[in-house]
């Protein structure tokens, strides 16, 4: 918004579109309405990506909190070799990991690579789970500035058929329609960028979470399998 306020701040000091100074709510006010019908769509956009956004960072935060929790005492027990309590610890825990290193406990008995594949089948539903969202955001950071862009076309549109109606060029008469075109392709790429920046953030904080949970994995199959090379031995 302060990119559109220093926009619009630029456009006052064009030769025929100088007007009275305005607080920063009144050039809200006057950029909103000078948008035309296309504020509509790109408010809507504007809307879900900040709802989603909001509800992403605060699903990973309570995720990541919890897989954190649950890889530590996990690892402790594996280490340990206190297998029953770490599958214990995975069932209540609720947690993308947790359920995770469950599938894999829960299939210790049928050997190393059946405990792997159930950890990678897992795991590809837990991803699923925590990439849910993203899609929305990266659907925003395409359509806003393609709304934009339509909304510049549309001005443009209008901007001429005024020109027609006068049979001259002046000013007054087109400048309604430049300021729509510039106001919706700035908005469109005044939504997008942020869209963007926390779509990228998002996946930047789930692959970290996925490191942490791969590597938790791998110590879980090293454990089991050194157990069972154990108890081979000794049989």
């Amino acid at each position: 918004m302060v990119g559109l306020t220093q926009l619009y701040s630029t456009l006052l000091q064009i030769p025929g579109m100088d007007a009275a100074d305005l607080t920063f709510g009144d050039q809200m006010v006057l950029l909103w309405t000078d948008m035309g019908f296309m504020r509509w769509p790109l408010a809507f956009c504007l809307l879900v990506g900040v709802v989603v956004a909001i509800w992403k960072f605060f699903d990973l935060a309570v995720k990541t909190s919890k897989t954190r929790k649950v890889l530590g005492e996990v690892n402790q027990l594996l280490a340990e070799q206190r297998v029953d309590e770490a599958m214990k610890v995975c069932e209540e825990s609720d947690s993308p990991a947790g359920n995770i290193l469950y599938a894999g406990l829960e299939r210790r008995h049928e050997g190393t690579d059946r405990v792997m594949k159930a950890i990678e089948n897992q795991g590809l539903l837990e991803l699923s789970k925590l990439e849910k969202g993203l899609v929305v955001l990266a659907t925003l950071m395409n359509v806003a500035p393609l709304l934009g862009f339509l909304g510049t076309v549309i001005g443009m549109i209008l901007a001429f058929q005024a020109i027609e109606a006068a049979g001259e060029v002046e000013a007054t008469l087109v400048a309604g329609g430049i300021k729509v075109a510039l106001y919706t392709t700035a908005s469109g790429l005044a939504i997008a960028v942020p869209m963007s920046i926390a779509h990228n953030y998002f996946v930047s904080r789930i692959d970290s979470l996925v490191v942490d949970m791969e590597e938790s994995a791998q110590k879980m199959i090293d454990t089991l399998h050194a157990m069972d090379t154990k108890q081979r031995t000794s049989a």
